[in-house]
């Protein structure tokens, strides 16, 4: 089902987020602020068309909640706690992104889902991400990688191609400079294609770090998450 875009008008950030930021709305703000953030993030720059597709509880509320304008204030670079974020239709149109939100009545796993496909002229990139409650917010697909990395956590991304040492070449970095891996993923298209890999660390990950893991051999690019 498509939906046109519709902004709701508030007078202050507080009459979408709160000030706490808790209770059942944060999931629909707070949670898809953050969604927002992170996927800027991977997309490593502000992307220049986003399509948004809401699901399930999403889809039903987004206009009432503004979970919109959280995650479009997201996109922007803006924190859970910005005064922006009620602005973040108007900044946006002012920036001249072009932005398609829609619903959509597929059955997905959880919730509170949305999926968010950014481009601009040389680069496209989709994620899922989901808001699990609290203002938690996770993504859980890059483009249709299945993951799992919370916005809670220090963690890393690396895009590179699966072959011999790569895997092992980061881990030994990781643990030359102390940074210890609570958790490891890694995903494949297939044999020697595309591959993507993520690493949520106990420790802060320092820029050098990144810097470090994009001269391996066969690693295409590097996000990195400090919580």
């Amino acid at each position: 089902m498509r939906g046109r875009v519709e902004y709701m008008k508030y007078t202050s950030v507080f009459d979408i987020i709160g000030p706490a930021m808790i209770g059942p709305s944060s999931s629909h703000t707070a949670g898809a602020a953050k969604i927002g953030l992170m996927a800027r993030k991977i997309f490593n720059g502000q992307p220049r068309h986003i399509e948004v597709v809401f699901y399930r509880s999403f889809a039903k509320t987004y206009k009432g909640h503004g979970t919109d304008l959280a995650l479009i204030g997201g996109l922007l670079g803006y924190g859970v706690n910005s005064p922006h974020l009620v602005q973040a239709a108007e900044h946006a149109a002012k920036l001249g992104l072009n932005i398609a939100i829609t619903t959509s009545e597929e059955d997905v796993t959880h919730p509170n889902t949305v999926k968010i496909t950014m481009a601009n002229k040389n680069h496209r990139l989709t994620v899922v991400g989901i808001s699990p409650g609290g203002g938690r917010a996770e993504i859980i697909s890059i483009n249709d990688f299945n993951i799992k990395i919370s916005a809670d956590n220090n963690f890393l991304i690396i895009f590179h191609f699966d072959r011999h040492g790569v895997i092992a070449s980061a881990a030994k970095l990781l643990a030359s400079e102390g940074i210890n891996i609570g958790y490891m993923e890694v995903a494949r298209k297939s044999r020697g294609s595309e591959a993507l890999m993520t690493i949520e660390t106990d420790q802060v990950i320092p820029e050098r770090i990144t810097k470090e893991l994009k001269k391996i051999p066969h690693v295409t690019n590097v996000v990195v998450h400090n919580k």
